[in-house]
């Protein structure tokens, strides 16, 4: 038996391990089942909707094949899931960002569990409005693009468009209530995994429709590789750190006597703090006007057509400007999102309530510099990683021929997109680190070197 055990690869038989624990096995089945309640629900369609004429307008238009990226065909289906959870995410950047400009909201930050609850309230909140106004303008823009009628908000359009915001906007909700439930009751962080969910539901599309259909065994190969290639990279930068070494010196005081206690950690940096948010903000920046032409492009005046137009023509993604904008804002929200995640956490101050302090460097305000120069070098790194990531599948596309891997003319290709590779191999981390953290409580071996 224990041959056998020992002759199995490390991840096959920590699998193993984990179905026989009751409590382990019971999470595993909790969380795999929720996400096919996931996958049901974004299969549900809104009602008044024509399949035929959606199909044909997600073809043929590419700001439509970004917004179904990462929904797994639910906004292909125009489902109550349509817009995935990501009117909860950009609440919870936006909390993220508001966090050091609001007194009270810093606070909070302060409070231990109390206050993160508490935020965790509002983030609730503030999803609501933000999922009304985006699924509305998902109809809207579908609907001048002739794949729905009837949308607008007087006469005979208002009920129905009524109707479908509110099963859209609790679509919405409901994904944010069963990501909860995940991270509460289930493996990994249920957001992230319903988002991984909804990628990797759209690769058997793909490989069906756009590999399998249209492209030679070469291009299959040669894509094949490219994604094997951004897989590595991206485990080796999301995986690399910088340690900064940290000594805690305490003297406490027993029945008169002075002790010293004495230790030695480090702070583990990041190379790419920011993770996929940076890609997320770029993105939904360089979109919005390609967003808005595609609104306005068929205007009943002739100047507010022509001006859309060309919006749309200098931001179409088949032309290299589109990616160099990209790249460029990568790199900036990159800087900007870890130096504001490295102020909320207040490193230096905690070190000296801690006791603890860097080798040579004074505590207090030098700790925190110190820590700054280092961050911001090795952002660098992480920062031009994310900005090659984001404009990689312009130049594979054109290498191997696969315009899927670009955001060309047809579909965007689900799951292959880099910035998709980085949202699944995050997540495929993240949940690999607790279970083997549930493991290792366990007593048995981790699998993760």
């Amino acid at each position: 038996m224990r041959a056998a055990a020992a002759a199995r690869p490390r991840l096959l038989q920590a699998v193993i391990d984990a179905f026989r624990q009751p409590d382990v096995r019971q999470k595993i089945l909790f969380t795999l089942s929720l996400l096919v309640v996931f996958r049901f629900t974004a299969n549900l369609p809104v009602p008044g909707i024509d399949a035929g004429q959606l199909r044909a307008i997600f073809e043929s238009n590419a700001v439509l094949g970004f917004l179904n990226i990462f929904s797994g065909n639910a906004l292909r289906n125009m489902s109550v899931a349509a817009m995935g959870v990501y009117p909860y995410v950009t609440a919870s950047i936006i909390m993220q960002l508001l966090v050091p400009i609001v007194p009270s909201l810093q606070a909070l930050t302060k409070e231990g569990e109390q206050g993160r609850r508490q935020i965790q309230l509002y983030t609730h909140w503030l999803t609501v409005p933000m999922a009304i106004v985006q699924g509305y303008g998902q109809l809207v823009l579908i609907e001048r693009l002739g794949g729905i009628n009837d949308i607008g908000l007087s006469g005979g359009s208002l009920l129905p468009t009524l109707s479908m915001v509110a099963a859209m906007t609790a679509g919405t909700m409901f994904l944010v209530w069963l990501g909860e439930l995940i991270s509460e009751n289930g493996i990994g962080n249920g957001i992230s995994l319903l988002i991984f969910a909804g990628i990797v539901a759209g690769i058997p599309q793909f490989l069906a429709d756009e590999v399998y259909g249209q492209t030679a065994v070469t291009g299959i190969v040669m894509v094949l590789v490219f994604i094997v290639v951004i897989v590595a990279a991206i485990v080796f930068v999301q995986e690399a750190q910088r340690r900064v070494p940290v000594q805690y010196s305490r003297s406490l005081f027993r029945g008169g006597r002075m002790y010293r206690q004495s230790g030695q950690t480090h702070i583990p940096l990041r190379v790419n703090s920011a993770g996929m948010i940076p890609l997320i903000f770029a993105f939904s920046i360089v979109i919005f006007p390609a967003y808005v032409a595609s609104v306005f492009e068929t205007s009943d005046t002739q100047w507010v057509a022509n001006f859309s137009g060309k919006i749309k023509d200098i931001f179409d993604p088949s032309a290299w400007g589109y990616w160099a904008f990209v790249f460029i804002l990568v790199t900036i929200f990159t800087f900007f999102y870890t130096l504001v995640i490295f102020q909320q956490q207040n490193l230096a101050e905690n070190l000296q309530r801690q006791g603890g302090f860097i080798p040579g460097i004074r505590p207090g305000r030098p700790t925190a510099e110190y820590i700054m120069r280092v961050l911001i070098r090795i952002t660098w790194a992480g920062a031009l990683f994310l900005g090659v990531i984001a404009v990689v599948p312009f130049f594979a596309a054109g290498i191997t021929g696969q315009q899927s891997l670009n955001l060309g003319s047809k579909s965007l290709g689900l799951g292959i997109t880099s910035s998709g590779l980085i949202i699944v191999v995050g997540v495929v981390l993240d949940t690999m680190r607790q279970l083997e953290a549930q493991l290792l409580m366990r007593q048995y071996e981790g699998f993760i070197r």
